[in-house]
């Protein structure tokens, strides 16, 4: 387990005093969780408003992520995919039990590119892909039997062929304003580093929080 941080001097061990790049911490931690979490490194928890300003949250798939973000895939029909379309901002939230560190991340929401929505939709499993086109995502089920009528539906409609992506399924990128970095210390004084962006010197700035 990489132990980025000094419990000294509280900045990332094995980077610059100056670095303020929380992505090339969060590079290094999501490494770290890909190694010690049994089962989906990748999940997080996502949280979104409604029209009433009332929260929602449940936990998704991270799928990539780089300088500009983290990005998950949805039904754009669904509760979240709607909500994030109505209020463009999401919060985000990883947890690594067996590391023992939390990772916030709160800002914006983008669509990702059509190519890019593409592509990730082919490399699904195809059971996965005639999913997405069967499930109306949120809405009432009346009888199980039925969903999978409609994935037999449409599993039969593109035979074997490729399976196009539906236009009602595609993805988001937060782009974050703010990351914050958690550990948990002893007899609960953990270790939390904010990293805020600041738009217009088009810079992160860093704070150590108190637990």
């Amino acid at each position: 387990m990489t132990n980025l941080f000094n419990q000294n001097d509280q900045t990332p061990l094995g980077l610059s005093p100056d670095c303020f790049d929380p992505w090339e911490i969060f590079e290094a931690w999501f490494a770290d969780a890909k190694t010690a979490e049994l089962n989906d490194p990748n999940a997080m928890f996502l949280a979104t408003v409604d029209q009433f300003g009332m929260p929602n949250v449940r936990t998704v798939l991270m799928k990539g992520f780089d300088q500009n973000g983290c990005v998950f895939y949805t039904n754009l029909a669904s509760a979240k995919g709607v909500e994030l379309q109505m209020s463009q901002k999401a919060a985000v939230c990883f947890h690594w039990k067996a590391l023992r560190r939390q990772v916030r991340l709160r800002g914006n929401v983008e669509p990702v590119p059509v190519k890019e929505a593409d592509e990730y939709f082919a490399s699904r499993a195809r059971t996965s892909q005639l999913g997405a086109w069967a499930s109306k995502q949120s809405r009432p089920l009346e009888n199980k039997r039925l969903l999978l009528k409609q994935v037999a539906k449409y599993a039969m409609e593109f035979g074997v062929t490729k399976v196009p992506r539906p236009q009602h399924w595609s993805g988001f990128r937060l782009v974050p304003c703010s990351v914050e970095f958690w550990q948990e210390g002893q007899h609960r004084l953990h270790d939390r580093f904010l990293f805020t962006f600041d738009c217009h010197q088009n810079r992160w700035s860093r704070t150590t929080l108190q637990p």
